[in-house]
C-alpha cells in the first residue's frame, strides 16, 4: 500500500495531509502556521529608513532595505517545510508527494527541496488552497494517488 503525503502551503499557512491509498481521502497530519509572513513589511522595522549621501555628489536620501521583509520570511518558512519533508523522506514516511501551493512559493519550495523529496514528487500544482478542507484539497489532486 502505497502512502501518499500533500503538502497544501502559502508563504503563512501549510498542511501536510496523508492518503493510505490511490482513492482514500486526506487525512490531516499536521498544520502549520507561520504569521510572520503575514506581517507588513512596516511592521518588520523598528524606526524610519537610515539617510545616505550620494556617491558621487551632495544630495541625501533613505536607504532601502535590501530585500523585502515579507519574501525573507516566505522563504524561512519554504526552509521549515523542506527540512520536514526531508526528515519524513529520510524515514519512509511517505512513497510519493504532491505538492499545491501559491505559485510564488511553490519556487521557494522547489529551491530548498532535498534530493530524497524530489525524487518522491508525484506532481505540483501551482493553486493557493492552504486555507481550504482536506475535501477541497482532495478534489484539485488526480483521481488516482
Amino acid at each position: 500500500m502505497a502512502i501518499s503525503w500533500v503538502l497544501a502551503a502559502d508563504s503563512s499557512h501549510a498542511k501536510i495531509l496523508q492518503s493510505d491509498s490511490r482513492t482514500a481521502p486526506l487525512s490531516l497530519l499536521e498544520e502549520l502556521e507561520h504569521p510572520e509572513a503575514r506581517m507588513k513589511n512596516g511592521d518588520f522595522y523598528s524606526d524610519e529608513a537610515g539617510r545616505s549621501f550620494d556617491s558621487g555628489g551632495q544630495g541625501r536620501h533613505a536607504m532601502e532595505p535590501g530585500t523585502d521583509a515579507k519574501t525573507t520570511e516566505a522563504q524561512r518558512f519554504a526552509r521549515v517545510l523542506c527540512e520536514k519533508l526531508r526528515s519524513a523522506a529520510l524515514r519512509n514516511a511517505f512513497e510519493k508527494l504532491y505538492i499545491i501551493a501559491a505559485p510564488a512559493f511553490l519556487g521557494f519550495l522547489r529551491e530548498c527541496l532535498d534530493e530524497n523529496v524530489k525524487f518522491r514528487i508525484a506532481g505540483e500544482i501551482p493553486k493557493d488552497v492552504a486555507k481550504h478542507t482536506p475535501e477541497d484539497i482532495r478534489k484539485k489532486l488526480p483521481d488516482f494517488l
